[in-house]
């Protein structure tokens, strides 16, 4: 509250001369009030939703080592993800970064006289391919090796597909038939081994698991990557006349 105190001088005044005021506003009530309408506010007031990126991880069925084992070598197949690489051996940075993808079907094909404890590159039947997408309706890249070796599903699926887009069947059903597809053991279907050397990038390995989902391949498994691996790439990359590091 404000309040006007009038000074009171001692002794004599003079004649005519005009009283002095001072004036004295009490904030206390103020801060209380601020502080009442912060807290009405932020009581009434609507925060902002963190708005956050829904990720669909594609879902899959997880293959023991027993079953891993028991797959035929034709329907096998290991992809190896490793950085991109110049032709001295160091790994690209930048705009040019990205992500050589190593695969071989079935057991690697090395020498009888191999010695795992040597550290020279090896000959093997290691190939190499890149995170492509389709040209048109055609896949590239190691997608069109992942969709030829498991063609049989995906031409089933898709005739689910086409059913249920000409509304024959209901979404619900699609799902549940396309289910059945992916997990028939009648049919021919790959085993997949992911693995990774330590320059991939998380973002290779998120690729190739969408690369899963996209060829409706239902066994697979991230592994290790282990010498042999390592010694295949780097025989590779020396019969192209490429480095390795």
């Amino acid at each position: 509250m404000a309040q006007i105190e009038q000074s009171d001088n001692k002794g004599k005044k003079k004649k005519g001369a005009q009283k002095k005021m001072s004036i004295h506003v009490d904030f206390t009530p103020m801060v209380d009030m601020n502080m009442l309408l912060i807290t009405f506010f932020m009581l009434c007031t609507t925060m902002i939703k963190s708005q956050t990126l829904n990720i669909s991880l594609p879902s899959n069925e997880k293959v023991e080592q027993s079953e891993m084992n028991k797959a035929k070598d034709s329907e096998a197949v290991t992809l190896i993800l490793d950085a991109k690489r110049d032709n001295a051996g160091d790994v690209l940075r930048g705009p040019n970064a990205g992500t050589t993808v190593y695969y071989y079907e079935g057991k690697p094909v090395v020498p009888e006289n191999y010695d795992p404890k040597a550290n020279d590159g090896i000959s093997s039947n290691l190939d190499a391919k890149e995170f492509l997408g389709n040209d048109g309706k055609t896949p590239q890249g190691i997608r069109k090796i992942l969709h030829d070796k498991n063609e049989t599903v995906l031409e089933r699926i898709n005739e689910q597909k086409q059913l249920w887009r000409e509304k024959k069947i209901t979404e619900e059903e699609y799902q549940k038939l396309a289910k059945e597809i992916r997990n028939d053991s009648t049919l021919t279907r790959p085993v997949v081994i992911i693995k990774a050397t330590p320059d991939a990038s998380w973002a290779s390995v998120i690729t190739a698991l969408d690369e899963m989902q996209i060829n409706q391949i239902s066994r697979y498994q991230i592994d290790q990557i282990n010498h042999l691996d390592s010694m295949m790439i780097k025989g590779y990359r020396q019969e192209h006349g490429l480095g390795y590091k």
